[in-house]
């Protein structure tokens, strides 16, 4: 019991001895710290603002802003540690073989964080453009150092993790996607007529103001003539305009008195020529 005593006593002593000892330092301390963060975040609504006036892109600003205020909040906290008698010396060194741990140990995470990093630096992409990767198309909505989040038309968020972009092949289209489509016409049809009749319904749903579309014969099938068309439209509206072309398109051809044929096939029987010669 008397053990007990004095280790509570010793305890209760090393404190006293600490706060007389540090006191104003420590008071000092936490005054320094509350300035830190205070200047560490309108640092970084600053840099992040000065990043806009500028039109850099938004993710590169967000992760500049970000580094401002991280940068401040370490070197005040060296301050603080410093002011109360604690050595970051030892805290270097403890975090230096945390890291190397921590780095063996999440191989997959900090690449990531690095393949990010690339992402940010070079931008082979920015939010709002319009990306095919890993066979995975979306609308860019915001780039983060772990991963990527795009968005399609049917308002799904995708994450891709940033290690499976960098390294990739990269189909970037901005804000537009290209919409691919074949229709079979007769033979007999006025090839001229049919290529008024498509260019006129890209034009009456807006389609062709994006960009010019391409339209022309692809191939000549068993049946009827296909006239390939390729055009632009956005891609959070890719499917609604891509059908709404198409049942345009079907009804314009039936007015214009252009035929879509359907496959065809001829079969012939032939007699038994055995029975013939009888």
């Amino acid at each position: 019991m008397q053990d007990d005593i004095d280790k509570f006593r010793e305890i209760y002593d090393l404190v006293i001895t600490f706060f007389v000892t540090y006191s104003f330092q420590l008071v000092g301390a936490v005054i320094i710290l509350l300035i830190g963060l205070l200047i560490s975040n309108r640092l970084a609504r600053l840099v992040l603002v000065v990043c806009e006036k500028n039109k850099i892109d938004i993710t590169l600003s967000k992760f500049l802003a970000s580094c401002t205020k991280i940068f401040i909040i370490i070197m005040v906290g060296i301050i603080c540690l410093g002011k109360i008698g604690i050595s970051v010396t030892p805290f270097v060194a403890a975090i230096g073989a945390a890291s190397l741990g921590a780095g063996l140990a999440m191989q997959g995470l900090l690449s990531n964080y690095a393949a990010g990093l690339n992402i940010i630096l070079t931008r082979p992409f920015v939010v709002g453009d319009t990306i095919i990767v890993q066979g995975v198309t979306g609308i860019v909505e915001e780039v983060r150092l772990a991963h990527t989040i795009l968005t399609d038309e049917d308002e799904v968020t995708i994450t891709i993790p940033n290690r499976h972009i960098v390294g990739e092949i990269i189909h970037n289209s901005n804000t537009y996607r290209v919409v691919e489509a074949t229709v079979g016409v007769a033979y007999s049809s006025d090839i001229e007529n049919v290529r008024t009749i498509i260019k006129t319904v890209l034009d009456e749903l807006g389609v062709a103001k994006n960009r010019e579309p391409q339209i022309g014969i692809d191939g000549f099938g068993d049946s009827s003539i296909n006239f390939a068309m390729r055009f632009w439209v956005p891609t959070e509206k890719f499917h609604q305009l891509r059908l709404q072309v198409n049942d345009r398109l079907f009804e314009a051809l039936t007015r214009g008195g252009v035929q879509i044929p359907f496959p065809q096939h001829e079969v012939r029987i032939l007699g038994d020529a055995s029975a013939g010669a009888q």
